[in-house]
């Protein structure tokens, strides 16, 4: 409980002041902007409560596309890691090109894939996907490769197959670092979700703050905006306590 009160104590002093430099119009005159367009946390958590029905069905959108498009990159990587350490020339070929595609902004794609895919949820998960895909990949290929050369001499003198080895050695060894990887992919699977719905859609919480900026209602927009850090918090929780459930064995694991 006690690592919690100091980020809560920062927390709740950077609110009071933001509540009061918005209550005595400090924000606008300094950015030269009309009161109304900086809204104190008070007016946020009054359009949270007052848009809640608003958000929530925004809210299920989006939490759908970031769970398939997460669980796609998940299956995706692990696949992907799995056969680039298995075929050492296959990895000299394909890693470059897996860092190379993380050169090409998302914010470019998007409408393309608009484009190529429809207005439907494909888009969306595409590029949540390809989002995902890089930091579960590398990561999970880094665990493979981490694995004790003793324990690699150990299997081979056992005789064990290469599959044996993989599945008793190999896998374990790198189930933390694909933790590591999922819980970075799914903190910004939330920001490919958005970048999707700007690219093309008529539901979510990126919709909808598009909306809600358009016609300048900027307490819904940040009431947006704290419900997808909120997703994003908790799913990265849950993932957190995932892991020490079934990866305990690695430094995110149980402490005493």
């Amino acid at each position: 409980m006690k690592r919690w009160l100091p980020p809560v104590a920062i927390v709740a002093l950077l609110l009071g002041a933001w509540e009061l430099a918005a209550r005595l119009d400090v924000i606008a005159d300094a950015l030269k902007l009309e009161p109304f367009l900086v809204p104190a946390p008070s007016d946020i958590a009054q359009a949270l409560w007052q848009d809640r029905e608003l958000l929530l069905e925004n809210t299920w959108v989006t939490l759908q596309e970031v769970l398939a498009g997460f669980a796609l990159s998940v299956a995706a990587g692990v696949a992907f890691a799995v056969v680039l350490h298995l075929s050492p020339t296959l990895r000299r070929a394909f890693y470059p090109l897996l860092v190379a595609s993380q050169t090409v902004p998302i914010v470019v794609l998007a409408p393309i894939l608009v484009v190529w895919l429809g207005f439907g949820i494909g888009p969306k998960l595409a590029i949540i996907a390809l989002i995902c895909f890089f930091p579960v990949t590398v990561n999970t290929l880094d665990g493979l490769g981490a694995v004790d050369p003793d324990l690699m001499k150990m299997m081979r003198t056992l005789d064990a197959s290469r599959w044996q080895t993989l599945r008793r050695i190999e896998a374990p060894t790198a189930l933390p670092y694909l933790f590591s990887g999922a819980k970075i992919a799914v903190a910004i699977a939330v920001i490919g979700a958005v970048f999707g719905e700007w690219a093309g859609s008529s539901s979510g919480l990126g919709h909808l703050i598009q909306e809600a900026s358009a016609q300048l209602q900027t307490d819904r927009t940040f009431a947006a905006v704290v419900v997808l850090s909120a997703i994003a918090i908790t799913l990265f929780a849950l993932l957190a306590a995932l892991e020490r459930r079934v990866a305990w064995w690695g430094p995110n694991g149980p402490r005493s």
